[in-house]
């Protein structure tokens, strides 16, 4: 929730230059969805079958729990008041991708390596900016 907030704080930007902002979510056991809506200033697409998640899921098994960078990211994400569940299947890694239009393709490729690796949102603006229409 913590990187949604910091990537809905780009949205004046965004609307600026023209790029809508879109999530990607795996599932929505409970309320999981309404619960990330107030941290997310952008349209939510449901993909249960996982298409947008390749044709291999990354995951990171129960030794993430281990890392430090995983406690410490969770810290830091507790510390600003940010709280996830634990209901649902909580160990693919997700990313942030700025794709431009037709064949301009992947501008932007972040991919998590552990929970809590975020993309740092000043390159997420520099791949926006070469969006070309």
């Amino acid at each position: 929730m913590a990187e949604a907030s910091e990537l809905s704080s780009l949205r004046p930007q965004l609307d600026i230059l023209g790029v809508p902002l879109y999530a990607v979510v795996k599932e929505n056991v409970g309320t999981e969805i309404q619960n990330f809506r107030p941290y997310f200033n952008g349209e939510i697409f449901m993909d249960e079958k996982r298409g947008f998640y390749g044709p291999r899921e990354r995951r990171m098994g129960l030794s993430g729990f281990l890392r430090t960078g995983v406690w410490r990211s969770g810290w830091r994400a507790f510390q600003s008041g940010y709280w996830g569940n634990v209901w649902g299947e909580g160990f693919v890694l997700g990313g942030v991708y700025v794709v431009g239009p037709r064949h301009q393709g992947i501008l932007l490729e972040h991919r998590e390596m552990e929970f809590g690796d975020k993309v740092n949102t000043s390159e997420v603006i520099q791949a926006v900016k070469r969006i070309q229409n």
